[in-house]
């Protein structure tokens, strides 16, 4: 897609959006790439989660998301939510005005790059191992790795509720049930497919043994994007750090509560609270 047109975008923004506040995991790797990008973030918190509805639901509000986004001046637009990922087809993102990225390519690269073994796991909401997105792409690029899906449609929730504590025992057992199945399998690789499971990390490896590479798709994402604006040129030329926009569906106070345990510190920059227009 030729990004660059006939004006210079560098200095416009990076489009981001997810159904809740997952995304923010790949807020916050972008910024740890790039500082100097400014970032308009679109959360549809309102109508989390997307990974329980249907292709024709979860299309729509896609579509919603991206017309959100376009009404600024950005460069690129990355959805980074599994769901969405796994379902939004290549007919409608290839005919965007601007780049677009989602998060199962650069992750599916990197599972097939750092198995040891050719035996990937995936995990996700339903509607994203639904679509077997995650398990196309691999084969895509290594015919020869062997992958195995559990959906874990609780997990979003628990997440958005705050939930994260290495020691949370809810959160525990829940996930140690999803896993049960893919260790059996002997999984070498996991693939944490929606961008709100980074936040469980350290949960994921310690029942995993320490012996299982976890992929973070926000982080792939976020060093796809940065190769990509280098190689069209179309990185800020501005010499100040950039400054990140948030806009969400629901209430702002609880976003912004929680949306500081997934950037890792307090939300610097304004939220708003934003209706779409159906």
């Amino acid at each position: 897609m030729d990004a660059a047109g006939d004006w210079n975008m560098n200095n416009d923004a990076i489009g981001v959006f997810d159904s809740g506040i997952g995304g923010l995991t790949a807020v916050k790797a972008l910024r740890a790439l790039m500082p100097n990008e400014n970032i308009i973030y679109f959360g549809d918190t309102a109508r989390i989660p997307y990974g329980s509805r249907s292709r024709e639901t979860v299309l729509k509000y896609a579509n919603e998301d991206i017309a959100f986004l376009r009404k600024f001046p950005i460069k690129m637009i990355i959805a980074a939510c599994g769901t969405v990922s796994s379902t939004l087809p290549k007919e409608i993102s290839s005919k965007l005005p601007v780049p677009y990225a989602d998060i199962v390519q650069p992750a599916a690269q990197q599972a097939c790059a750092l198995t040891s073994g050719g035996r990937i796991g995936v995990v996700g909401t339903n509607a994203t191992l639904r679509s077997n997105a995650f398990g196309k792409a691999i084969r895509s690029i290594r015919a020869d790795v062997r992958v195995f899906g559990n959906p874990c449609p609780l997990l979003v929730h628990l997440v958005e509720n705050g939930m994260v504590q290495p020691d949370n025992q809810i959160t525990n057992l829940t996930v140690q049930m999803y896993l049960e199945p893919l260790m059996r399998e002997k999984i070498d690789t996991l693939i944490l497919g929606c961008t709100h499971y980074p936040l469980l990390y350290d949960i994921f490896n310690r029942l995993l043994g320490y012996q299982v590479t976890l992929i973070d798709p926000g982080r792939c994402a976020a060093g796809y994007v940065q190769r990509y604006l280098m190689q069209h040129d179309l990185l800020a030329d501005r010499q100040r750090e950039g400054v990140t926009e948030y806009n969400v569906t629901d209430e702002t106070d609880s976003f912004g509560k929680t949306a500081s345990i997934f950037l890792g510190q307090e939300v610097a920059g304004t939220v708003n609270r934003v209706e779409l227009v159906e």
